[in-house]
């Protein structure tokens, strides 16, 4: 793992035309390069360049590999993975035979699928009806009781059926059940039929909850057809399978190298491209290229360095066990090429957090089991649709899970209960008041603790950013910045003052020689910036007035002032939400078994201890989980994190890259 985004280097390459298609393939199999369209050549030079033609374009690749993707997973096929060795011997489109394949499948699927779709417009009915008479709004339904005096029963039935409900035929009197909305429909048909309205109260009365009765018998025996159609259709394609995978594969080469050969530009011999490599393989593509080519290519390297930061694309090399966190810190944005990788450190921080906020060795432990059995049963059902519990939390609750095991050994919490010494000491009991031995005696160390470590958070991200600025050579802000030297070293200040008040029990302000130079000094830097921000642009030609540059300077000092102390102290405050997520977890549980004590029902008493503990895992763990994240983004990115970067995005045959 590297702790800073990944070096990279642009290639631009130049290759004979007949080269071209191996030189394609080559990459292909390598993937490790994202293709750009080429730019640094001047606009006479460009002119003159064509681009790549085909007979058959991306998009209809792309909706060929959809719908064959669609049939699959229709399936329950499994689409295959794209190995070495496909690109030897690729064979030729016949799209033309592709389509005649799909189409006679759909053909034979299209009986199933019509009969799917009437089933579940019947089921919507009978639900909608069933849901009604539950909730007693029967304004909402139309029933009728009665009989016809002239013409067919069966007839009568087969023109019911096309409107929706319950009707039942069977015996007399007739019942029909159906929506509010279709009344004018039915009538239409039933005074075809002489329908005369029964006035037996009793058979009224009745004739609901029978209707109701077979509305319910109904949905379940649709549910049972629509299984079986399911299954039907399924084996028709699995019966299919292997040419689907065969026509995908190949279908899907051509897409990935008409997606290379969109970026290239020819002359009348040659062909140009250009694109992103990670630095570490930038001599394997060089002789790559001159194998396929049998050293007939220039190539040209450009070192990302001589390019603006925000058109580099920033590969994060972070272990495979950290991808939760990675994809936590890429949903808050890429990170800018050239500075640190913050997903070792929003790891840390983000489980110190939850270990904290929820401290519980058997609530861990229940979210550790959750996550395992979530995640082996999405391995075991690649295609199953992300549920209420989705991939990346089942990912994640492995993590977050032992953190909370951890947390509950060191406040010797078991759910809820004191089963183990604590190795630091009785969370607990200290919410409750009891006496306890050490350092931490009441609410307020709680409180203590959660600050020094918003602290250390903060100062931490602090330092990050000073590593990223020195990097990127933007030493005026590494030292002027509110998040640069300046303002961290008014930080420690602002800590020293407020931590000399606090142990004096608030009766005497601190006092130190160096106090007042160091303050003094820290406040003529900000006052300096305006100045000498001001000379600094003059001599790159953005020269300002005099006026202009004195209240810029009155007004940023006044800014910078007011955001050092007031943002800062603000940020340090938030973390005290750790200390209060951690006292309501614990009070919480002391609730729940006060409650489980005034039942003497021990039945009652384990019921409400379960309920208790599920609520408080579901809750406070979702609670505990969202507030870690917040002072994540918050508190810590805002410190250092510099987004708006590009993620790279190399194409191979296991690449995404489609016809976008």
């Amino acid at each position: 793992m590297s702790m800073f985004t990944h070096k990279m280097r642009m290639l631009t390459a130049v290759v004979m035309e007949s080269d071209k298609d191996s030189v394609v393939k080559a990459l292909l199999e390598k993937g490790v390069m994202e293709f750009v369209h080429i730019g640094s050549l001047p606009a006479e030079k460009m002119a003159k360049l064509s681009e790549h033609s085909s007979s058959v374009s991306k998009a209809v690749l792309t909706d060929m590999r959809i719908r064959v993707e669609t049939l699959l997973k229709e399936g329950g096929v499994q689409i295959p993975e794209l190995e070495s060795g496909l690109l030897e011997s690729l064979p030729p489109l016949d799209m033309e035979t592709y389509r005649r394949t799909l189409d006679r499948l759909s053909l034979s699927l299209q009986t199933v699928r019509d009969r799917q779709k009437v089933i579940n417009q019947d089921i919507n009915a009978l639900e909608e009806i069933i849901r009604y008479s539950a909730e007693k709004k029967d304004d909402y339904l139309d029933l009728r009781v009665g009989v016809t005096t002239h013409g067919s029963s069966d007839d009568l039935l087969q023109r019911l059926d096309q409107i929706g409900g319950v009707f039942l035929f069977a015996s007399k009197p007739f019942i029909s059940l159906t929506l509010r909305r279709d009344s004018a429909r039915v009538t239409d048909v039933m005074d075809k039929f002489g329908w005369t309205e029964s006035t037996d109260s009793e058979a009224q009365k009745s004739a609901m909850s029978e209707a109701i009765g077979e509305a319910k018998a109904r949905t379940e025996a649709f549910r049972l057809e629509l299984q079986k159609l399911s299954e039907e259709a399924k084996e028709r394609i699995r019966k299919v399978s292997s040419d689907l995978i065969a026509i995908w594969t190949n279908v899907r080469v051509h897409e990935l190298c008409e997606h290379v050969e969109s970026y290239f530009s020819y002359t009348r011999n040659t062909t140009l491209f250009s694109g992103w490599v990670p630095a570490e393989y930038s001599d394997d593509i060089s002789a790559l290229l001159s194998r396929v080519t049998s050293g007939r290519c220039i190539i040209e390297w450009t070192d990302a360095d001589e390019v603006p930061r925000e058109e580099v694309p920033v590969e994060m090399t972070s272990p495979k066990i950290l991808k939760p966190f990675e994809r936590m810190v890429n949903n808050y944005s890429i990170p800018e090429y050239g500075s640190i990788n913050p997903t070792p450190f929003t790891a840390v921080a983000y489980l110190c957090m939850f270990a904290l906020m929820f401290a519980d060795l058997g609530q861990g432990f229940i979210l550790l089991l959750a996550g395992l059995i979530g995640s082996w049963i999405y391995k075991k059902n690649p295609s199953k649709k992300d549920g209420l519990i989705s991939r990346y939390l089942c990912s994640l609750l492995i993590f977050l899970g032992p953190a909370s095991m951890i947390g509950g050994l060191l406040f010797g919490s078991c759910f809820g209960f004191e089963l183990l010494p604590p190795l630091w000491f009785p969370f607990d009991a200290v919410v409750e008041g009891e006496p306890v031995d050490g350092l931490i005696q009441d609410i307020y160390d709680i409180l203590g603790i959660t600050i020094k470590f918003g602290i250390v958070v903060i100062y931490l991200g602090l330092i990050l950013n000073w590593i990223n600025l020195f990097r990127k050579k933007r030493f005026f802000e590494l030292v002027f910045d509110k998040n640069g030297i300046v303002g961290g070293v008014m930080y420690a200040l602002g800590i020293w003052f407020a931590w000399g008040f606090v142990a004096s029990g608030y009766s005497t302000f601190p006092s130190a020689p160096f106090f007042a130079p160091v303050l003094v000094s820290c406040l003529a830097l900000i006052v300096i910036k305006g100045p000498l921000g001001a000379v600094l642009k003059a001599r790159k030609g953005e020269k300002e007035s005099i006026g202009r540059v004195v209240i810029d300077t009155v007004m940023d000092f006044l800014v910078e002032v007011l955001e050092i102390f007031s943002g800062l102290l603000s940020n340090t405050l938030s973390f005290m939400r750790v200390a209060g997520l951690g006292i309501a977890h614990a009070s919480l549980m002391s609730a729940f078994y006060q409650m489980a004590e005034m039942p003497g029902n021990i039945i009652a008493q384990i019921l409400i201890m379960l309920l208790g503990n599920a609520l408080v895992i579901v809750l406070e763990g979702l609670s505990a989980g969202i507030q870690s994240l917040r002072l994540n983004y918050y508190e810590f990115f805002t410190k250092y994190f510099t987004g708006h970067g590009m993620a790279f995005e190399p194409v191979g045959l296991r690449s995404r890259a489609s016809a976008d």
